[in-house]
């Protein structure tokens, strides 16, 4: 499969996880199948845009702590800590809706992010210097109360403050905005809603009176349930979680390369995935740079195309049964054959 010039073709491959059907590394693996058998070269770049499956960015966990999930019960948080002090975690694993059993199962004003609090905790204990931090797919919505409090029991408040600690979000909620926003998909009713709100506006005041900083003037403080203002007020910093995990995964390196072509990729493309998602963040970083893209998806909604890039849609190409049954053979078909139709 040739290049430019008649050489082999250089692919970057950076996708997003398929939600519930394959990781972002099981993406790049079919891709690079797909390409190294039509004689062209691959770098495998996974990647996120800070919520789940963040750690596999970075190579996946080598780490576990048993903390309090997110109705009390103990859980065990996966994560990671590398040799320069660089610690990756994913909130998720520690307060994540999934562990209270989805919106039907959750407790939505009983939810808490202790365990998170506990999870950086020991992070801190273990060495880390420098924590990223990933925000999505949690159950609760306690703006921080309970993550707060862990480290403030535990000593470890002070030393969060000390640390780099980087909040990867994607979302520009603040605090007080939380539950109206996020609260329905964690399972509360109107009601439920109302006084989580209150709730929240409290917590805003208590923490303005104890740390000095208003966490409703953080962009994305309402993040996880206000987590994101919580840690804020500590002294974490909240940044877009693609742009940062674009350099910290060597995304930008990799495109400075100069590559023919970029496949990314995740389960569903639709408007959020222009803002601040993964595929939106490789269309802008490929296009500055003058480079090809290609999107594999799962399913593309009605009139959603990022410019200048090309979709296929597994669901639209192979039918949706397969496209979730076998996400990385759709991807191989699908790609494999809009790379021959483009070679020839």
């Amino acid at each position: 499969m040739p290049g430019p010039a008649g050489r082999s073709l250089r692919v970057v491959v950076a996708p997003d996880k398929f939600r519930g059907t394959a990781t972002a590394g099981e993406i790049c693996a079919a891709v690079a199948e797909v390409v190294l058998a039509r004689g062209g070269t691959v770098r495998s770049v996974p990647q996120s845009d800070g919520g789940e499956g963040m750690l596999d960015v970075f190579g996946g966990a080598d780490r576990t702590t048993d903390v309090t999930g997110p109705l009390g019960v103990p859980v065990t948080a996966a994560w990671r800590l590398d040799p320069g002090g660089r610690a990756v975690v994913e909130t998720s694993a520690a307060c994540g809706l999934a562990l209270a059993g989805g919106a039907a199962g959750n407790r939505p004003e009983q939810a808490t992010t202790r365990g998170v609090g506990e999870l950086l905790a020991a992070a801190l204990r273990a060495g880390a210097t420098r924590i990223l931090v990933g925000l999505g797919g949690s159950a609760t919505t306690d703006g921080g109360a309970g993550a707060v409090a862990a480290l403030e029991e535990q000593g470890m408040a002070g030393a969060l403050a000390a640390a780099e600690v980087l909040v990867c979000c994607d979302v520009d909620t603040r605090f007080t905005d939380a539950a109206r926003v996020f609260g329905p998909q964690k399972g509360a009713d109107p009601e439920a809603v109302r006084r989580l709100t209150e709730r929240l506006r409290a917590q805003r005041q208590r923490y303005l009176a104890r740390y000095g900083l208003d966490p409703q003037l953080v962009r994305g403080s309402g993040a996880a349930g206000g987590l994101g203002g919580g840690l804020a007020v500590l002294g974490a910093r909240l940044v877009p979680g693609h742009d940062l995990l674009a350099v910290e995964s060597g995304l930008d390196a990799a495109l400075d390369e100069g590559p023919d072509l970029v496949v990314t990729g995740e389960g569903r493309l639709d408007a959020t995935s222009l803002a601040g998602k993964v595929v939106g963040g490789v269309a802008r970083r490929a296009a500055a740079r003058g480079i090809e893209v290609v999107a594999v998806v799962g399913a593309a909604a009605r009139g959603v195309r990022p410019p200048g890039v090309t979709v296929l849609s597994l669901t639209e190409r192979v039918g949706r049964e397969r496209a979730l049954s076998d996400a990385t053979g759709s991807v191989r078909t699908v790609l494999g054959e809009w790379l021959d139709a483009r070679a020839g």
